[in-house]
């Protein structure tokens, strides 16, 4: 069965909480959506993370990359950058690259920060410039969803963006919630014409 890696780093559970709504709209159409997370990184140089997470989504492996028809990354905002734990896992993936096993796979971004002007837009290009390499079809939100054109809290056309609030108190908004669920169906759609 294809299925789209819905692969996501969450720390105060609105990015996770994003990824479950874009989930929905890949299983909309038919399609399974794999949901996976990166471990933290430590500062450690002993590995101090277990091998399987105690809740939520199993860590990715290389073999979820391979196996996907198509893949969604969300990170929530650092410094308009994605979250170093999610980086340190695109960046052990020069082997698949060369490999090109990405190329010609749908792929969609999403983020989530804490403050309303925190660098939602440069944190979904920068998650983006990896897949571009891999040779990844970057797949936005057009202008076509009403969402997008109404909303006064999250979305964007280059992916799915959520204004949690500087003490993480904001739902997913309903304009979110719609648009997280269209970029989801979006992705999947494209990856069954292949």
């Amino acid at each position: 069965m294809q299925n789209i890696l819905i692969l996501y780093y969450s720390q105060g559970g609105s990015t996770k909480a994003m990824a479950h709504k874009i989930a929905q709209g890949v299983e909309l159409t038919g399609l399974e959506a794999k949901l996976r997370t990166v471990p933290n990184i430590s500062s450690n140089c002993e590995k101090t993370e277990p091998d399987i997470p105690k809740e939520g989504a199993i860590y990715v492996t290389k073999e979820d990359l391979i196996n996907c028809s198509g893949i969604i990354l969300g990170s929530p905002t650092r410094f308009g950058n994605m979250a170093a734990p999610l980086k340190y896992f695109i960046d052990s993936t020069t082997d698949l690259w060369f490999k090109g096993t990405l190329i010609n796979k749908p792929a969609a971004v999403f983020t989530s920060t804490a403050s309303l002007h925190g660098g939602q837009e440069t944190t979904l290009l920068s998650m983006m410039l990896p897949l571009l390499h891999h040779g990844a079809i970057i797949v936005g939100i057009p202008y076509s969803e009403p969402s997008l054109q109404n909303t006064q809290t999250g979305g964007t056309p280059y992916g799915l963006s959520h204004y949690d609030g500087i003490n993480s108190n904001n739902s997913l908004s309903n304009d979110e919630i719609i648009l997280a669920k269209a970029l989801g169906k979006r992705v999947a759609d494209i990856a069954k014409l292949k």
